[in-house]
């Protein structure tokens, strides 16, 4: 069910109407006021105009619908991996990826004080499932139960509209200015390396050529023919042409499992001769390949 809990409708009622008056400055994103990619929107668009969205597909659709320019959503973390369906949508949208930014990732736990002041115990903390994979270890600890929320953000507003001092959210610092709660612990996920990158989405696809002089990226899905060693000849002309293939994953798409979809990033762009006849090598060895985008490298690789 797509309902926002009520301390943060209002805020995004009323982000939603400014976006709506400047749609190209729009920068949707999944997920309440003060999540994490509220955050990372601001750090890497600028000058914007927040659009908070229920899920990624709506987050995906307000870009192909024109209520906003472009769009940011998170696609892995360094501790918990992808993040789930990621690599189903982005293909499927029709978008293209023009850019990427890495965040580091903090989550406290807040939560609404007794009548007394004082905080916890907590018997159950409400978060995204990311957030609650990156923390999994401090919640055993303590014996709190985790709980799936649609955002980290929208946890926490849930939690206040809760008033439960017995149940936790564990969100960005931010989300507890926003929603009136208060802090129990900070810096509570597991490994304090945490880091996600996002990418940046948008119907205008980036030319590679006005990426020249600059490092870039290039993310592309594939599905090789259904024959023998067919991954490793694919792969070769990265190899021979000296190109760095920095991600490989795989994914099933639909139920026959007779071949598997690849997820991969490379660094370098089209137009230079390596990467073409590494790209060229692949689709000869592939049944499908579709180029999703091309974009500045934001942190070198290696």
């Amino acid at each position: 069910m797509q309902s926002i809990p009520k301390p943060a409708a209002a805020m995004v009622e009323q982000m939603r109407q400014a976006a709506s008056a400047n749609p190209m400055r729009a920068v949707s994103f999944q997920g309440c006021p003060g999540a994490n990619s509220h955050r990372a929107a601001s750090e890497a668009a600028g000058d914007y105009l927040p659009l908070p969205c229920f899920s990624f597909e709506d987050a995906l659709e307000a870009v192909k619908s024109d209520q906003a320019g472009c769009a940011i959503i998170p696609i892995e973390n360094s501790q918990h991996g992808r993040v789930a369906d990621i690599h189903f949508l982005l293909p499927e949208s029709g978008l293209s990826i023009v850019g990427e930014h890495f965040m580091p990732i903090t989550h406290a736990l807040m939560a609404v004080p007794h009548s007394d002041g004082s905080l916890g115990p907590f018997t159950t903390a409400y978060s995204h499932p990311q957030a609650l994979g990156q923390s999994r270890k401090f919640l055993r600890e303590r014996g709190i139960v985790p709980l799936s929320h649609a955002d980290t953000a929208g946890a926490a507003a849930y939690v206040a509209e809760m008033a439960d001092p017995t149940v936790a959210a564990i969100a960005p610092k931010m989300a507890a200015d926003l929603y009136g709660l208060s802090i129990a612990e900070d810096k509570v996920e597991d490994a304090h390396d945490n880091m996600t990158r996002f990418v940046i989405l948008s119907k205008q696809a980036l030319d590679p050529a006005s990426l020249d002089g600059e490092t870039a990226m290039t993310t592309f899905i594939f599905e090789v023919k259904n024959i023998p060693a067919a991954l490793y000849k694919a792969m070769g002309g990265f190899a021979t042409n000296g190109v760095n293939m920095t991600k490989l994953e795989s994914y099933q798409r639909g139920a026959s499992f007779s071949a598997s979809m690849f997820y991969a990033d490379i660094v370098g762009a089209p137009g230079d001769p390596a990467v073409d006849r590494a790209l060229e090598e692949l689709a000869f060895h592939s049944k499908e390949m579709r180029i999703l985008g091309t974009y500045r490298q934001a942190r070198p690789r290696g």
